[in-house]
């Protein structure tokens, strides 16, 4: 019943073309692993105000999203993870996280207070953000927002990066510190990061699809690990149900009643992405700055291929 409801969200999902990924790994039982549980994932594919869907893997490998995105045409938005790296080669346009590169900034604030420099970086970030309020309260559309961040944010884009590339080049700044890896990791994703200027349907941040993924990585402190591969997909594809019933005071149960066959199944599909969802704000707090951290749904594919682990993070 899941997979052909999810299987109809996807389509959805694709129609949109504008997708937020993310990931986060779940112990499985499974024999690739001996002696403790293996470490698959879980990736979340969504669209800011709409459908969200969850595929299970294996491993982290490139394979799992380029098989999930494959037929889709438009903005895939991401933190820096490596798997993602080779879909500008297709007809897919990657934007970056801001979210991501403020953290790195405000990690290594954390690490050494009395340096001033890397809370320097964070608050002109946070005029970015501003801008992006901006926008929410006067409910911009996206033509309007991209006007806006045309006026407003590409002279702030401009100066952050020239202040991170001093940073970087800065004597007392070590490339192994905290603050120069910051460096490093944002100039590395500036060029993916800035595309956001260049799309008022696409947002800053990929926040919401790490705030929407947050109850997995909370569940498994009390579910421990998936019994087996095969249960897998099974489980990736629960959550996209009840979070639209949930936000619209239904029950999952009454839902699952209508579907009986593939045409309600899709109609359900349609049904659940065209109701609103919660208002995940992804705006960064203002007022609390210096303690603001960011948040760190259907299968398509059971475990396949290579058992190696996957490509290691650049977040």
């Amino acid at each position: 019943m899941c997979t052909a409801i999810t299987g109809a969200m996807k389509t959805e999902l694709f129609s949109g073309g504008y997708i937020q990924a993310d990931e986060t790994p779940v112990g499985v039982q499974s024999g690739r692993t001996q002696g403790k549980n293996h470490q698959a994932y879980v990736f979340q594919y969504s669209h800011p105000r709409g459908t969200a869907i969850f595929d299970f893997q294996c491993s982290r490998e490139r394979s799992g999203p380029r098989n999930f995105l494959q037929g889709f045409k438009g903005l895939l938005q991401t933190d820096g993870y490596t798997g993602y790296n080779k879909f500008e080669e297709s007809s897919i346009e990657r934007i970056g996280c801001m979210a991501h590169i403020r953290r790195k900034f405000f990690d290594a604030h954390k690490a050494g207070k009395e340096d001033p420099k890397p809370m320097e970086i964070v608050r002109q970030i946070a005029k970015l953000y501003q801008i992006e309020e901006e926008a929410r309260e006067t409910q911009l559309n996206a033509e309007q927002r991209l006007a806006l961040r045309q006026e407003k944010s590409a002279p702030l884009m401009d100066a952050l990066k020239s202040r991170i590339i001093e940073l970087r080049q800065d004597p007392s700044v070590l490339l192994k510190s905290l603050s120069g890896k910051a460096c490093s990791y944002g100039l590395n994703q500036w060029e993916r990061m800035a595309k956001y200027l260049e799309h008022g349907e696409a947002e800053i941040d990929n926040n919401r699809c790490e705030n929407g993924i947050r109850p997995l990585a909370l569940g498994r402190k009390n579910w421990l690990h998936i019994g087996s591969e095969d249960a897998g997909p099974k489980i990736a594809g629960i959550p996209p149900i009840p979070r639209p019933s949930r936000a619209n005071a239904s029950s999952p149960s009454t839902l699952s009643n209508h579907i009986d066959s593939r045409d309600s199944a899709a109609w359900l599909a349609s049904t659940l992405s065209a109701w609103d969802l919660p208002p995940r704000d992804s705006a960064i707090s203002l007022t609390a700055l210096p303690s603001m951290t960011s948040a760190a749904d259907a299968p398509v594919a059971s475990c396949s291929g290579d058992r190696k682990t996957g490509s290691s993070p650049s977040t």
